[in-house]
């Protein structure tokens, strides 16, 4: 239902169930339609059936984790993130074990399955940390420890074939157990036939395992010259028959050696292992690419078997910590123990090479068998050191070879096969049995399903006496010589009426099967021809006891561990060993009954095509998989009856909006409200009711259900919408009253604490000397800077008034004009005549002037052409003009108009007066001289140079009067004090400069080249 629901109909049926048509071919159509939307995960009902990519898909990162986890499958889009969090829910829920089953081909994508399962268990637990620091911390160690097991076993147990690049050839059954909360607390790792025959040879195009060619690719120099290797993977006899002398790194664009061995060395750190242990593992590892070189000559005429190099056996004694001589013994020769005496028994040369064969292989599986063991105890929950209560729950992950069919079939593949029956009848027996419980517990009446039972192919293999396996182990025990052959002619004979079972001499028309090799097994994933040279060996799985010794002897401890029947005496009898194929049979058998007892899930891995493409979608062979992987039987068992079922609280949560009676909440119970919902929708006759659960019988009547609710959904969006928006509008106007309330209370305590600092300032100004004027006024809060402005206005008027108290009321106009003086001055001049009284007309006085009344009678006739008010100031100059002379006049300043009048004329005016408002700024000297020069809009100043009998200084009062007349017309004037000064005469710039004489004569002008000297006597 997940994918029907959160995933548009472009994409297809996430769910199979929900078919229209319940076809081969509607399934087939419906999985090439995702595979090419890049929609690799389906449902069938709860079990997922994953595509191989052959491409990197960005669908597990953590935010998908955050997802899944803690939904209910039917909740989001296919993805086998739902599957572990419904295997860990029901772990954690209801304190069950649980397993999940990944099956599959090789190349399927069953080994990656898993280790996405296993980041994801990682992910999802302890995320909220323990109270103890050391728990926690163990915790995080074991999921670590979890995780980083995949790389060593991927390794030592994976290779290269013609299907996959990271095949597994063993099968692996990791349980993870966890404690009451949830947390992963250790683990165990059941490890199945290890293909050990790879070691010695590999079909073209194939390689060996993959740590072959870590070491020597990854391994420094110095480590390689200690191993006695070369980095070349084509000098080696068992790691160069796939075809490619060079280990096919550059033709399998996956694998990358280098990286990879590191990745081994720092996974094998912090698995515990210590740096002696991984060091002997190497060494086996070149120990047994040294073995494969191994040559033998006849040594006498009986072909006894000799060694060809005997450095290259000391090599191998060397890293095998053996001595050399017990080496080429254990080589070339095998002692037999009959009737209490010993012998030693020479072998031939292919007696040699088979032997040398077998103690490769021996060597290597008991190696990955020692490397599985101490994982097991890096991972043992009794070893981990966490204190932990109530039960222990377990989570199984089972990733196991896939079917396989190739060209040449022998042991190994049977005894695949035979394992993938095993599950198949596990997951039918399983599927069936929990439709069957779900619809006792819901009070359904159950349905017969007709489905293909594997059961007869099982009991074809495994069944005593007469099964295939059962067979091949009556041969192994046959005394005298017993040839693959003859065990052929023994399967002929008693499985003649087998409809499951044929060969060449009991079909001779059937020319594709070749006589005395081949036989056919009809499985349920399709038929598989086995050829037999080779079961017998295989099955066997003999190993001289000379090699046991040999090992166990070894001064490495770890080979002494891996090799402990070697410690038996030479003549001790033991029992006949178990043989591979029952060793196998009883280790399969224990794994389903292992799997029988848990809540099962399922990972159904499917491969699209055999280039391994991105893009490729091959119908056959993915029609092929989905046959024997039984698929179309898992569809028709869900929808025995009814496609889809869903508890009475999910069912109305989810659809209660399609119908006004239950929208937006119900007032009675869930399975009233669900009846309510399918009765006003018209489908109450294609549902039933269980005690928890609606039953829905046709997917079109869901669909139809769906189509509902998703044309309900805008219009409850949109509501939604607008009750969130008025909401969260109501909730923002909410708090902006609040803020401006905050706001306007915070403003009146900071008006407050203002006006509190203020009068705290100025409470005691008055006795001040400068009345406040030193006191700084502290910065005002915005909303008082106009009050603030006004009341420094006020203090500097309070002030002005109490320093003019004393003042009296006459004197207030000559006080106001040295205060414009003394600010326009600023500093610059040392005496501007600030002290003496300033009388303004000093030509109408007698003490200035003795023709006053000349003077008064002039003036009286100008005020009356001219219409000004009053003089302002008059005072005799010495002025300078433009034509370069120097003369005696008098200067006039009244309140409109500049006059410049001729003493000598009684006071005639020269020329026309000039209006005031010309005046553009005025020119002082710091000095003590009294040159003043008024500059005019018109470039034609006055310069002029103020002359008295009582040598009083005025140049002050004149610029105050200047200022205080073009203040009060509203401009100001622009003074400048300087030495020298310059000056514009008839448009001319010139410069002025002072100059000290001598008392006699008074002051005059002269002209100094283009300058102008005023000639100043020193007092």
């Amino acid at each position: 239902m997940a994918g029907s629901i959160h995933e548009g109909p472009e994409f297809g049926v996430g769910d199979f169930v929900l078919l229209h048509d319940l076809t081969l071919d509607a399934f087939m159509e419906n999985l090439k339609l995702r595979y090419s939307k890049n929609k690799i995960y389906t449902y069938i009902g709860e079990v997922v059936v994953s595509v191989n990519p052959y491409k990197t898909v960005n669908i597990y990162d953590q935010t998908y984790v955050d997802e899944y986890k803690g939904r209910e499958i039917y909740e989001r889009p296919p993805h086998i993130f739902a599957v572990a969090d419904s295997a860990y829910k029901t772990m954690k829920r209801q304190s069950r074990d649980t397993c999940i089953v990944i099956s599959g081909e090789s190349g399927a994508g069953k080994t990656e399955a898993s280790k996405i399962i296993m980041r994801y268990i990682a992910a999802v637990t302890n995320v909220g940390g323990q109270k103890e620091v050391e728990s926690q911390n163990e915790i995080e160690r074991v999921k670590d420890v979890l995780v980083k097991s995949n790389v060593i076993l991927e390794a030592f147990g994976n290779a290269k074939t013609n299907r996959n690049d990271n095949s597994s050839r063993f099968g692996k059954y990791m349980d993870i157990n966890f404690d009451f909360k949830g947390d992963p607390i250790g683990g165990h790792i059941n490890n199945y036939l290890l293909e050990k025959s790879r070691v010695v040879h590999q079909q073209t195009g194939e390689r060996n395992f993959h740590s072959f060619y870590q070491l020597l690719y990854g391994a420094k120099d110095e480590k390689l010259k200690e191993y006695k290797l070369v980095r070349d993977p084509g000098k080696y006899f068992y790691v160069n028959q796939g075809g490619d002398p060079k280990g096919s790194p550059d033709k399998c664009a996956t694998v990358h050696d280098r990286d990879d061995y590191r990745s081994v060395m720092n996974a094998l750190k912090v698995m515990g292992f210590s740096f002696a242990h991984a060091e002997a593992l190497w060494k086996i590892v070149a120990a047994i690419l040294h073995l494969g070189n191994m040559d033998y000559v006849a040594a006498d005429d009986h072909d006894h078997a000799g060694v060809s190099d005997d450095k290259l056996l000391g090599n191998i004694a060397e890293l095998l910590s053996v001595t050399k001589e017990n080496l080429r013994k254990a080589l070339c020769s095998r002692v037999i123990a009959a009737g209490g005496q010993v012998v030693e028994k020479q072998l031939t040369v292919s007696d040699a090479v088979y032997a040398r064969d077998a103690f490769a292989k021996a060597m290597y599986d008991r190696m990955f068998t020692w490397i599985v063991g101490k994982t097991n105890e890096a991972i043992d929950p009794k070893a981990s050191g966490i204190a932990y209560v109530g039960k222990n729950t377990v989570i199984g992950v089972l990733d196991i070879y896939g079917f396989e069919i190739f060209d040449n079939n022998s042991f190994e593949q049977l005894c695949i096969n035979y394992c993938n029956e095993k599950l198949q009848q596990l997951f039918i027996e399983l599927v069936l049995k929990q439709e069957q419980e779900e619809y006792q517990r819901e009070g359904i009446q159950w349905q017969h399903i007709d489905y293909f039972n594997n059961k007869i192919i099982v009991d074809l293999i495994e069944a005593q006496h007469k099964g295939v396996l059962a067979i091949l182990d009556e041969a192994c025990l046959s005394v005298g010589k017993v040839t693959d052959e003859m065990f052929l002619t023994a399967m002929a004979q008693k499985l003649a009426k087998h409809e499951h079972f044929t060969c060449r001499s009991l079909n001779p028309s059937d020319k594709t099967l070749e006589h005395a090799r081949d036989f056919r097994i009809k499985h349920y994933a399709g038929q598989v021809t086995y050829q037999v040279p080779g079961f017998i060996d295989k099955n066997r799985d003999s190993l001289f006891q000379d090699f046991k010794r040999l090992l166990f002897n070894s001064e490495e401890d770890i080979l002494q561990l891996m090799w402990p029947e070697g410690a038996q005496n030479i003549t001790e009898t033991t029992k006949r060993p178990i043989t591979a194929g029952t060793n196998f049979k009883n280790s399969i058998i224990a794994l389903v009954d292992n799997l029988a007892t848990k809540e099962p899930h399922y990972v159904r891995c499917i491969k699209p095509n055999e280039i391994k493409s991105a893009s490729a979608f091959n119908d056959e062979r993915v029609r092929h998989q989905v046959s024997y992987l039984g698929l179309m039987e898992n569809v028709r068992v869900r929808r025995a009856g009814f496609a889809f079922r869903i508890s009475y609280v999910r069912f109305l949560q989810r659809y209660k909006c399609t119908t006004p009676h239950t929208w937006p909440t119900f007032a009675g119970t869930d399975i009233d409200g669900c009846k309510r919902i399918l009765q006003v929708l018209g489908h109450e006759g294609d549902v039933k009711y269980g005690k928890s659960k609606v039953f829905i019988r046709s997917p079109q009547t869901l669909f139809s259900i769906e189509e509902t609710r998703s044309q309900k959904i805008p219009t409850i969006v949109l509501f939604l919408q607008k009750m969130w928006r008025g909401g969260n509008a109501r909730r923002r106007a909410k708090k902006m009253r609040a803020i401006y309330l905050i706001m306007n209370r915070f403003k009146k305590y900071k008006i407050r604490e203002y006006i509190k600092n203020l009068v705290d300032k100025f409470r005691n100004v008055k006795k001040m000397r400068d009345y406040g004027k030193s006191v700084e006024w502290p910065r005002p809060p915005s909303r008082l800077q106009g009050l603030v402005q006004l009341l420094q206005k006020v203090h500097g008027r309070w002030r002005a008034n109490m320093i003019l108290k004393d003042v009296p009321k006459p004197e207030w106009p000559m006080l106001r004009l040295k205060v414009l003086a003394a600010a326009a001055i600023g500093g610059r001049r040392s005496d501007w005549g600030s002290r003496r009284k300033w009388e303004g007309n000093y030509l109408a006085m007698s003490k200035d002037n003795s023709n006053t009344a000349d003077f008064v009678t002039k003036m009286n006739s100008l005020k009356s052409h001219d219409q000004f008010s009053k003089v302002l100031f008059s005072c005799h100059v010495k002025k300078f003009n433009k034509n370069n002379k120097p003369a005696d006049r008098a200067i006039v300043i009244t309140d409109k108009l500049i006059y410049k009048l001729d003493p000598k004329k009684k006071y005639k005016a020269m020329k026309k007066g000039i209006p005031i408002s010309m005046v553009t700024g005025v020119s002082l000297t710091p000095g003590s001289d009294q040159l003043v020069i008024i500059h005019l809009s018109d470039e034609n100043d006055l310069v002029l140079c103020l002359q008295n009998l009582t040598r009083e200084e005025r140049v002050g009062e004149v610029l105050g009067t200047l200022c205080s007349h073009c203040h009060r017309m509203g401009r100001e004037i622009k003074v400048t004090i300087n030495k020298p000064v310059h000056c514009m005469l008839g448009s001319k710039r010139r410069t002025v400069i002072v100059r000290p004489t001598a008392v006699n004569g008074g002051a005059t002008f002269k002209k100094e080249g283009n300058d102008i000297a005023l000639m100043w006597p020193e007092s």
